[in-house]
């Protein structure tokens, strides 16, 4: 079973910065991606970005030019730098990881952290 460990949550007033960290007890090198998600209170989980194992990333338009995902082979873990952060950026973010079959393009592992809150305050 692969772990996925994150860190760096907390609470920032609104138009500040934090750094989420995410590590893998694998080599990340091994997935076709790395996600981080979020689920603000009382909705549903929400894709923020993904970086595909070839190094491209994609994000959801409500974080362009605001977060950027990057990733470290070396510790196996993928960041995600979040600035200028507004209120509606509160949520618990979880950090995925997934295999596709190369073949078929279908799913073949699936692994999520445990969370962290991320609260901005007004």
């Amino acid at each position: 079973q692969v772990q996925m460990v994150e860190a760096g949550g907390g609470l920032v007033q609104a138009g500040g910065s934090l750094r989420l960290s995410c590590a893998a007890s694998r080599s990340i090198g091994s997935f076709s991606g790395m996600g981080w998600f979020r689920q603000p209170p009382g909705n549903q989980r929400e894709l923020v970005g993904i970086i595909f194992n070839a190094g491209s990333i994609d994000y959801a338009d409500s974080v362009k030019g605001r977060f950027t995902i990057s990733r470290d082979n070396a510790k196996d873990t993928v960041y995600l730098q979040m600035n200028s952060l507004k209120p509606e950026d509160t949520a618990v973010y979880y950090c995925n990881a997934y295999t596709r079959s190369p073949w078929s393009g279908t799913k073949t592992s699936d692994y999520w952290g445990q969370g962290t809150q991320v609260t901005v305050s007004s």
